[in-house]
């Protein structure tokens, strides 16, 4: 085989990318970058108003989306999410596990049902939601590329009242590393992306509930979504072929104070 001189492009003409939890945030941009690059793009949140908004953008931008309403916690909205994208766009080939909640309490004051609620968003509906996506793609033969969120919380957790939190989030990376070496050679490519503090819609939470995070880091800052999006587009390319299991940390420095 021979490859190009460097083997490296963005373009995802003839892919079908779902993202989860796109109606705000990390997840609305992803969305946006995707279909910036020329994927087809499947958004998905509870909230309907939204998604139809960020469709109306893509569009006028001259790419493809359809909305499709997903509550993640719903495991037979899981796998019929994605038959519906497929019946509206073609086989989903791209992944984004965007979807997520904090806990936002100590661990012994969390109720029974917010620990239910962080756990099934964060760990237990990527998890679903991965199988589905990979099942069809083994049927169809085809490649897949999967970008799991996980957070740097997982490997340097600060002590917030999200000990939970950090526990899913070790949990997708865990998850992440397993799934990549139980579909390779099925050439499904299953990797993470660990943000630090990045502005959001969850940050925004968080920094009113604790004040300014950002005057103890190395660089006193909050990361901006847009400096995610080459890392999103390598992992979704095919130029990253032999890269899967991997979880890549972008925080800035800020774990390292």
């Amino acid at each position: 085989m021979t490859f190009p001189l460097p083997y490296v492009s963005n373009d995802l003409t003839g892919q079908v990318a779902l993202v989860t939890g796109a109606s705000s945030g990390l997840g609305r941009r992803f969305a946006k970058v995707l279909a910036a690059c020329g994927a087809k793009v499947a958004v998905t949140a509870r909230r309907l108003d939204r998604l139809e908004d960020l469709v109306k953008e893509i569009t006028d931008a001259g790419g493809t989306a359809v909305a499709l309403a997903l509550d993640v916690n719903e495991a037979d909205q899981l796998t019929a999410v994605v038959e519906a994208a497929e019946k509206a766009l073609g086989l989903v080939t791209i992944l984004v596990n965007n979807a997520g909640i904090p806990d936002a309490q100590r661990a012994h004051k969390m109720s029974l049902d917010l620990i239910d609620r962080v756990i099934d968003t964060n760990l237990r509906g990527p998890y679903i939601l991965s199988c589905e996506v990979a099942r069809r793609l083994i049927v169809a033969k085809q490649p897949g590329r999967m970008v799991n969120i996980s957070s740097m919380a997982a490997f340097d957790y600060g002590g917030q009242g999200a000990a939970l939190y950090a526990t899913t989030k070790g949990g997708i990376a865990r998850m992440t590393e397993a799934l990549a070496v139980e579909w390779a050679r099925f050439g499904i490519n299953v990797n993470a992306i660990a943000p630090g503090a990045f502005s959001s819609e969850m940050m925004d939470g968080m920094l009113e509930r604790v004040g300014d995070i950002t005057k103890g880091f190395p660089r006193p800052r909050l990361g901006d979504p847009a400096q995610m999006d080459s890392t999103l587009l390598f992992l979704v390319s095919p130029a990253s072929e032999c890269v899967t299991g991997t979880v890549i940390k972008i925080d800035d420095g800020q774990s390292r104070r």
